[in-house]
C-alpha cells in the first residue's frame, strides 16, 4: 500500500459552521504530519493561501477527504476521478447515501484507513458524450446519472432509446434517468426507479411521468452502450449530469453512455454496510411508536 502523506480536503462551504470542524480537521492532520491540499476556493473560505486547483488534486493527493454531502462528494468526484484517488467522504449533511462516514467516526476511519484497514469500494462511472452532427460536443464522466428532460418551453418531450445499437423504446415523457448503482439512490429513486446495489454491473433507465403508463424503469448490463436521441418533433431538451453541468440538447442531438475507463474510489464505513445505510436513510424497518 502507497504511504499517505498528501491528503487534500475539500469542504462545503455552508453552513457556517462547518469553518470549525475544517479547522479542527486539518489542524490535527497537520499536528500528526500530513501535509494539506486545498484548493483555491476552500482555502480563500477557510483564510489560508493555496495555488491549487480542484482539478489538480489527483495528480498531487494520496487521500482525498471530503467535508459534505452527497452533492459535495459528486462535485469532487467529477474533477479527481482520472488519477484514482481514494475518497474518505464524511457527512455533513442530513441525507447521506455515498458520503457513509459520520463526522464522530472520521479519527477512527482515517486511522484504519492508513494502515490499510480500511475497505475500498470501486464505484463505476458513467461516461456521458452529447452528439450534435455526428461530433462530440461535451464529454464528462458521472457518479449517479445523465438526466434528459423538456427544456424551459416543451411540455413532453420525445426519446428515442437504442441498446447496443438496437432500438429499444421511445418515451413520451417529462425525461428519462440513466443512471449507475450509485445513482440508483438518488433522482432515479425519486422517479420510481430500482435500488440497485452497488456492487452490481447494471445500469439503470428511468422515464420521468411518462405519458405511458407501460414505460417502466429497465435495468441493463453495464457493459450496454446506451444512445438517447431526441426526435424531430421535440423542440429541445437539457441534459443534466450529476446535478452538476447542464447543456442544450436540440433536435436532432444524440447522447451517447457507456461504463467509463475509470472508478471513484470510496472508503467504506466501518460501522455500518450498505443495507444499514438504507434502512437509516429510508426509515425502513423502524419501530412502531405503540399508538402515539
Amino acid at each position: 500500500m502507497k504511504a499517505i502523506s498528501n491528503i487534500a480536503i475539500f469542504c462545503k462551504p455552508f453552513p457556517p459552521e462547518n469553518r470549525n470542524v475544517f479547522s479542527d480537521l486539518s489542524n490535527w492532520l497537520r499536528q500528526n504530519g500530513y501535509h494539506i491540499l486545498l484548493d483555491q476556493a476552500t482555502a480563500s473560505w477557510a483564510g489560508e493561501l493555496s495555488d491549487f486547483q480542484t482539478e489538480e488534486f489527483s495528480s498531487q493527493a494520496d487521500l482525498i477527504i471530503v467535508l459534505g454531502g452527497d452533492g459535495t462528494l459528486l462535485r469532487v468526484a467529477g474533477l479527481t476521478h482520472p488519477h484514482e484517488v481514494p475518497i474518505l467522504a464524511v457527512n455533513l449533511g442530513s441525507l447521506g447515501f455515498i458520503t457513509e462516514i459520520a463526522l464522530q467516526e472520521f479519527r477512527e476511519a482515517f486511522v484504519k484507513a492508513i494502515n490499510g484497514h480500511l475497505k475500498i469500494e470501486e464505484r463505476m462511472l458513467l461516461n456521458v458524450t452529447l452528439m450534435r452532427q455526428e461530433q462530440s460536443i461535451q464529454n464528462h464522466s458521472v457518479l449517479n446519472e445523465a438526466v434528459v428532460e423538456k427544456g424551459s418551453l416543451a411540455k413532453i418531450v420525445d426519446l428515442e432509446v437504442f441498446v447496443d445499437n438496437v432500438y429499444m423504446t421511445s418515451y413520451r415523457a417529462d425525461g428519462l434517468i440513466i443512471s449507475t448503482p450509485t445513482g440508483s439512490t438518488a433522482y432515479s429513486l425519486s422517479a420510481g426507479g430500482p435500488i440497485i446495489h452497488p456492487s452490481m454491473n447494471a445500469l439503470a433507465l428511468s422515464p420521468i411521468c411518462p405519458f405511458a403508463l407501460t414505460n417502466r424503469s429497465i435495468v441493463v448490463p453495464d457493459r450496454s452502450e446506451i444512445e438517447v436521441r431526441l426526435a424531430s418533433n421535440s423542440q429541445e431538451a437539457r441534459v443534466t449530469l450529476d446535478g452538476q453541468k447542464g447543456y442544450i440538447m436540440r433536435c436532432g442531438d444524440s447522447l451517447k453512455l457507456k461504463k467509463g475507463d475509470n472508478h471513484i474510489l470510496l472508503y467504506q464505513s466501518p460501522y455500518k454496510n450498505f443495507y444499514q445505510i438504507l434502512r437509516e436513510k429510508l426509515k425502513w424497518g423502524e419501530p412502531k411508536d405503540n399508538g402515539k
